[in-house]
């Protein structure tokens, strides 16, 4: 089943919510980034997460995540914008722990508490929106739910996963964030949160075949859902250009130790692990065009 997101609203209006699938998109950071099932389940959260967050954006608005928990995994980043594309990394993609008390992925331990989680957001405006939160599980989606009650006062639910086969690839993965709006009754949550508290994970239903539709439909009877999104995807926006002019930004100086000393670069995409080589003679171009 392929990858994509729905955009729904329920309780007439008074609760919006989103839902998307993510195993394609979370096997190809996992491909591209070798991680490990732990650093797989960390990064595969996180730009689920960001993903969800892109779309509420308008336009050629876009945002980064960053997630700082003080943990052997180290930073995690995640890129997303309005047009469903998202990329990201970790700092430390091996990093390799023995499973938490109840026998799942320890993210967690490998995210750490002894942090903040930071939100950016390029509205287009002079200055960038930020946002942060100190972590407060490290399983990231209780996490991402405090970030919006206490920097976006929406209170919400947020729910996060990503299920890896025996063969380390990814099995399932994707999330939901459900979001409360003023006029909700006390028994309208009430009931919401009953239906949040019996739902099983969100990998459990993927990985059955559970459509996203369906999901909402449990969570929210009478869900109307307004929009499909198809289109999203894994997408980096480097390109062999763009690190030329990374290279030019140096100055001449240090191309030309560079070149005296090694004679060729390799500069390799934090986001996608893309290497872009330039040899002698590219060295010698650019250094020629400055």
């Amino acid at each position: 089943m392929q990858d994509y997101l729905i955009r729904a609203t329920a309780y007439e209006g008074k609760v919006r919510a989103f839902a998307v699938r993510t195993t394609g998109i979370v096997e190809e950071l996992r491909r591209r980034h070798q991680t490990t099932p732990t650093a797989t389940a960390a990064l595969g959260r996180t730009a689920t997460a960001a993903l969800m967050m892109g779309i509420m954006l308008k336009g050629e608005e876009k945002l980064t995540v960053q997630v700082k928990g003080g943990g052997p995994i180290g930073q995690i980043v995640a890129d997303s914008n309005a047009h469903g594309e998202v990329r990201g990394y970790v700092d430390n993609p091996s990093v390799d722990l023995p499973l938490n008390q109840i026998g799942k992925l320890d993210v967690a331990g490998a995210v750490g508490t002894d942090g903040f989680l930071y939100v950016i957001k390029d509205l287009g405006l002079k200055e960038p929106y930020r946002g942060s939160i100190p972590i407060v599980s490290g399983e990231l989606g209780e996490d991402f739910t405090y970030y919006f009650a206490k920097s976006e006062q929406t209170p919400s639910a947020v729910a996060l996963g990503v299920l890896v086969d025996v063969d380390y690839t990814v099995k399932a993965a994707g999330g939901f964030i459900i979001q409360l709006l003023p006029g909700l009754t006390d028994d309208e949550i009430s009931q919401i949160e009953k239906e949040l508290a019996a739902l099983p994970s969100i990998t459990s239903l993927l990985d059955r075949g559970d459509r996203l539709e369906d999901i909402l439909a449990t969570l929210l009877p009478g869900a109307e859902v307004l929009e499909r999104r198809d289109d999203i995807r894994f997408q980096c926006k480097c390109s062999r250009e763009r690190v030329e002019q990374t290279l030019i930004s140096l100055g001449r100086d240090e191309l030309q130790e560079i070149l005296e000393e090694d004679g060729k670069a390799e500069i390799v995409c934090h986001f996608c692990n893309e290497a872009y080589r330039f040899s002698r003679e590219d060295l010698e171009a650019i250094l020629k065009s400055i």
